[in-house]
């Protein structure tokens, strides 16, 4: 019975990463689909090429929600039956890849940099406002959300071996977790890793080339 609650939370967290909130955004505010332009990326960068900041601001808030509550509702049943951890730590990897391989696009999703940062308040709040803190400096520096998004997902690992056992308990599946989810974006962001060595990224704000 356990094993069944246990699938049935990891497999909700899947669903709720599912909700493409850009394209949901876009349709409610009569925008083009943002598939259609820019990066063709599902995500808050692409919809603020649409020029709409407001449209931009619900798609983060709605990508970065979706993370958040799909972890607290696996923390939730995970405490009231007594599961382990590792449901947690699945539940945080499957509203992942919700976003990333969403069944509601196609398996065609966005980057997963806002689920992530909501992933990460669910599990260490600090850890959370310390990625958050890291991509809005590299932003504000050099101006692309990539660059920002890549350090951000290489920090993460390491901020939280930092601060286990003081800010934090060392809890080997959320550490597990969180390395995926690291690798998982720095793997999403090989196209724009390769972009950004020859040059050619497009900056915030600044329409697809």
């Amino acid at each position: 019975m356990l094993w069944l609650i246990a699938l049935l939370t990891i497999g909700c967290a899947y669903a709720l990463g599912s909700l493409p909130f850009a394209v949901i955004v876009s349709r409610l505010m009569g925008l083009a689909d943002p598939r259609t332009f820019g990066s063709s990326n599902p995500g808050a960068t692409n919809v603020l090429r649409s020029g709409n900041k407001k449209a931009a601001a619900l798609t983060l808030l709605g990508d970065l929600l979706k993370g958040t509550v799909a972890v607290c509702l696996a923390n939730w049943v995970s405490t009231y039956f007594d599961l382990s951890s590792l449901v947690v730590a699945a539940s945080a990897i499957a509203v992942f890849l919700g976003h990333v391989f969403p069944f509601t696009l196609g398996f065609k999703g966005g980057k997963g940099v806002a689920t992530a940062i909501g992933i990460l308040i669910a599990l260490q709040p600090l850890l959370a406002l310390a990625c958050a803190l890291t991509w809005l400096a590299v932003a504000y520096t050099f101006k692309y959300s990539s660059l920002a998004a890549i350090v951000a997902a290489l920090c993460a690992p390491l901020y939280y071996f930092l601060g286990a056992n003081s800010l934090w308990p060392l809890d080997k599946p959320e550490a597990l977790a969180i390395g995926v989810l690291s690798a998982l974006l720095l793997w999403r962001h090989a196209a724009n890793i390769q972009r950004l060595m020859l040059g050619q990224e497009t900056r915030i704000g600044q329409k697809k080339r």
